[in-house]
């Protein structure tokens, strides 16, 4: 449990609250007007606990909220003060769920290092080279789905199918199971939307869930071991590094954290960036002009403006200071992406969609230090096969509205349908 200040009776929340509900139910670019107001009064705000949160703790006395670029890139990389063991969202979770279903999102140096390392020693390069030509075969196939009909429900028929192929895949999950994986990771991200977790509780919902995952992770990990194959599962068993290797438990928490994190972000990147190429045609027309040349840069500019990942948490663990604002020990810090990614002190212009902006340090991929995103070359290959495939094959496509996930945590979309001129065989 997350101590309480000593001063947390007297210290009076900001007049903004974003922890609220009706906060979260507005439109990001609501949620914008709030964020630059903080941005410019008051970076760093002390906020009351998040609404409706899933394990509420009568003695939370709530949090500081980061909202300036500057400021989330120092928590980022100040991992010694600020630390990702007692969580990584709003709420306390307890050990073994942190450990379960965030694997080193929820750890610090040293446990963080080493599983890091064996992890980075499964991604050889015979095994990037693998994940990428199946990449681009998914991407091909998915557009091949629906290029002939003129119409589609973008997020279950081709966004959310992607990644989850690629993970599964890279994994080594049978076609036949992979539905069952994309639900799980749907209902873990989702947990906080009653239509995602299909009207369910939410503790059963994410208990069912995560055992799911970790049955699955275990089979096939022994499943491996007996017979290796070309796959990640093969290699995460296999790989050492000085004289360790990865047990059971570590290999299962990752695997839910791959099943996760590895495909939502992916998912709701490509989503928001079909609607933005709608929304801005001149941004179309300009990556079309030279594809090759420009879809490594409009790839960042994709990542900010979708900022798929809008939430994430730290805990100093010795008094310190942020922006001049003096932090206790224990106190939980929540760092603001989409907030970060809109700082005009860093981002000129940031309401307009510019596939050409550069530098683009947005904070989509965290703001480095020692958790930025594993996955990210490989999230980056899907945006690139994907748009190939859309641009060349269906390129007048055009976004409908999109219907919005609830929830604090990832900018999600639940349906988005596209139209376009059917592809002639």
């Amino acid at each position: 449990m997350t101590a309480a200040p000593t001063d947390a009776v007297i210290r009076p929340y900001h007049e903004i609250d974003l922890s609220s509900k009706a906060f979260w139910a507005k439109s990001a670019t609501e949620r914008e007007v709030s964020f630059a107001q903080l941005r410019d009064h008051s970076p760093v705000s002390w906020q009351p606990p998040v609404e409706d949160s899933w394990l509420p703790e009568p003695d939370d006395p709530g949090y500081w909220a980061v909202v300036r670029h500057a400021d989330i890139v120092d928590v980022s990389r100040r991992s010694g003060v600020f630390i990702s063991g007692l969580g990584v969202q709003f709420e306390n979770l307890p050990p073994d769920v942190l450990r379960g279903s965030q694997s080193i999102l929820a750890m610090d140096p040293p446990d963080h290092t080493k599983i890091r390392k064996l992890i980075s020693a499964a991604f050889t390069p015979r095994q990037v080279k693998r994940i990428e030509d199946q990449i681009k075969r998914n991407a091909a196939e998915l557009v091949d789905a629906i290029a002939a009909r003129g119409d589609a429900e973008f997020v279950s028929e081709v966004a959310a199918k992607l990644p989850m192929r690629t993970v599964c895949d890279m994994i080594g999950i049978a076609r036949g199971e992979q539905e069952k994986v994309a639900h799980a990771a749907e209902v873990i991200t989702g947990w906080n939307d009653p239509e995602v977790r299909g009207g369910r509780e939410r503790g059963p919902a994410l208990a069912e869930v995560g055992w799911y995952l970790t049955k699955l992770a275990r089979t096939l990990a022994a499943q491996r071991r007996a017979e290796p194959r070309d796959d990640l599962i093969s290699a995460l068993v296999n790989a050492e590094v000085d004289g360790e290797r990865l047990n059971d438990i570590e290999i299962s928490s990752f695997f839910t954290l791959l099943c996760v994190a590895g495909t939502d972000t992916t998912r709701q990147t490509a989503t928001h960036a079909v609607k933005a190429l709608t929304d801005f045609p001149d941004q179309r027309a300009w990556l079309m002009e030279d594809y090759d040349g420009r879809i490594n840069s409009a790839i960042e500019e994709f990542v900010r403006w979708a900022s798929p990942v809008m939430t994430f948490r730290r805990t100093a663990i010795e008094d310190t200071e942020l922006a001049g604002q003096p932090i206790k020990a224990g106190e939980k810090v929540v760092m603001f992406y989409p907030s970060g990614n809109w700082d005009t002190a860093v981002f000129h212009d940031p309401d307009t969609f510019d596939l050409s902006r550069s530098p683009n340090p947005h904070v989509g991929f965290g703001g480095g230090g020692n958790h930025f995103c594993l996955g990210n070359q490989v999230a980056k290959s899907q945006l690139r096969a994907l748009f190939r495939e859309l641009l060349t094959r269906i390129p007048d496509f055009r976004a409908g509205d999109p219907v919005m996930l609830e929830g604090n945590f990832i900018h999600g979309v639940k349906s988005m349908p596209i139209h376009f001129t059917p592809e002639q065989s």
